[in-house]
């Protein structure tokens, strides 16, 4: 991945968990790599509402994106054993629902975090 605001939230999500390691709540780790984004200056939304557009209107169906970088790079935290097809299949839909074209699916719970990185594009 050459892109440099990517390249530059995988360094923090990979500082995050050298100092963690896996086992912890996805919550830890979202809080822990915004932290990391305000130590170095990266702008970010956390927990952004994501309403669902269904005919002539706009749904709050309690959707929420972990994270949005600088209003174009969505990433998406996970802590479980194994990532999914669903969890593909929601981060893709949340970037079309947001009209973002790169997104970021970090699973934490890997013994290497390289391991637990996904990388998309719409």
């Amino acid at each position: 991945m050459r892109d440099p605001l990517a390249h530059l939230v995988i360094g923090c999500a990979i500082e995050v968990h050298r100092r963690l390691g896996p086992g912890l709540l996805e919550s830890a780790y979202e809080g822990c790599v915004a932290d990391e984004f305000k130590r170095r200056g990266v702008a970010f939304r956390r927990q952004v509402a994501l309403p669902v557009d269904y005919r002539d209107r706009r749904i709050d169906v309690g959707y929420r994106v972990d994270l949005l970088i600088e209003e174009r790079l969505i990433v998406e935290v996970k802590a479980v054993e194994h990532i999914l097809p669903v969890h593909r299949a929601q981060i893709l839909t949340y970037m079309k629902l947001l009209k973002v074209k790169q997104g970021l699916l970090i699973n934490f719970n890997v013994p290497v975090l390289v391991q637990g990185l996904k990388s998309f594009l719409l």
